[in-house]
């Protein structure tokens, strides 16, 4: 698969991962809509790159599975008084996709990691947003990846 169909499946995750949030959808219903009805596929006029599905399904079940361990990592790395719960849902599925990512995927390079989510980022957020965007999954890919640092 092309870098563009894991980007797309980046940004899947990341729309997956809110909509199960925001929406209480579990993950047998967000495979399934996504894979039927985004993925690939053309929505209110807009035609979805097609994404790498097992990549797609990889980090979604691998942020659920690994969820809290991530989510303490990010609040850690957040600054002083500004936990997780205090950010918005968009930012929380791009920092736990990118976490997950830099702990589990070791084969893709840290950098490429931060550039590809700080771009999922710039879709939804403002500037000011997808800077601490960038600004959490650096010190997180340092922590995690010092070697490639």
């Amino acid at each position: 698969m092309s870098r563009e169909n894991r980007a797309a499946a980046r940004l899947a995750a990341t729309q997956a991962l809110y909509q199960m949030e925001v929406g209480g959808k579990g993950i047998n219903e967000i495979l399934a809509e996504f894979e039927t009805h985004w993925i690939g596929r053309e929505v209110e006029g807009e035609t979805y790159i097609p994404a790498e599905i097992e990549f797609f399904q990889d980090i979604l079940r691998g942020v659920l599975e690994r969820q809290k361990a991530i989510d303490v990592e990010i609040d850690v790395t957040l600054q002083d008084g500004w936990p997780l719960r205090r950010v918005e849902a968009v930012m929380r599925a791009t920092l736990r996709a990118g976490e997950y990512e830099l702990i589990k995927r070791k084969d893709i390079p840290a950098r490429v990691v931060i550039k590809e989510y700080v771009d999922v980022a710039a879709a939804f957020l403002a500037n000011d947003e997808v800077g601490m965007v960038n600004a959490v999954l650096d010190k997180l890919a340092r922590k995690a990846r010092p070697d490639e640092f």
